[in-house]
């Protein structure tokens, strides 16, 4: 079925989040060690970001490397970083051809420096395109993320400078590592898993979820519109009922 053709313009999520699972079992299914799938998983990435800006949706979020992460072997970690400014180095182009603006959330002062730098790097080369805003998830913890909006809140009523009756779901939103960003209207996770592992659980209380039984290097474009098309058929209640709609 040609999907992307059967997709209403109108209608699109405005942000997709996306969980890329599944590229150490890809992997080691050809006889390959599991950093060969962290390198293929990244032509899914580009395949995935153009498609979005094809297709025109205006915020992608990828989950990079999650805290959890860090628990990995050395040696795994180690490739992840090095994949990661390599690809960020060798992607700029794409970002620019594309007028891609990158910006990434979590504990990025976990990295290794050169990583660091790199990122901020390819954040300010791109910093003034607005077709499509690519969130990397980097050292990112979902209960980390709204334990530090926590306490910030709290310092704040501490401080003198709010009232407990001034705490709002906007000010909460306001002081996660995602300020700024729509809440994800689709999640789409590669690899058969069915869940969503510490990933924006505040910002996904409405999303709507694709499981996909494919491995992230095996994601193509062609599988992207189909997620997106599937979306569009859903009823979305936000709690309601479809009278009210």
């Amino acid at each position: 079925m040609d999907f992307k053709n059967k997709i209403n313009k109108d209608t699109l999520p405005q942000h997709i989040a996306i969980i890329m699972d599944g590229n150490g079992r890809w992997a080691r299914e050809k006889g390959e060690d599991r950093v060969f799938g962290h390198q293929n998983g990244v032509n899914s990435v580009r395949e995935t970001l153009e498609g979005c800006v094809e297709i025109g949706v205006p915020f992608v979020t990828l989950y990079a490397f999650s805290t959890e992460n860090w628990n990995r072997p050395k040696e795994e970690v180690q490739a992840l970083m090095e994949i990661l400014v390599h690809s960020l180095s060798t992607e700029v182009e794409t970002f620019k051809k594309n007028r891609v603006k990158l910006h990434a959330v979590g504990n990025i002062d976990d990295l290794p420096a050169h990583c660091q730098r790199t990122l901020q790097e390819t954040i300010d080369q791109t910093e003034d395109h607005a077709v499509c805003t690519l969130t990397l998830a980097l050292s990112y913890g979902a209960r980390a993320e709204i334990l530090q909006a926590t306490k910030k809140i709290a310092q704040r009523v501490q401080n003198g400078e709010l009232a407990t009756t001034d705490i709002t779901e906007e000010l909460f939103s306001e002081n996660l590592y995602t300020k700024g960003l729509p809440d994800p209207d689709l999640m789409i996770r590669t690899s058969g898993e069915q869940r969503i592992s510490n990933f924006m659980l505040w910002q996904m209380a409405y999303t709507e979820f694709a499981f996909l039984p494919i491995m992230w290097p095996e994601f193509t474009r062609e599988n992207l519109y189909e997620c997106i098309y599937n979306y569009q058929n859903r009823e979305r209640r936000f709690g309601k009922i479809s009278e009210q709609l």
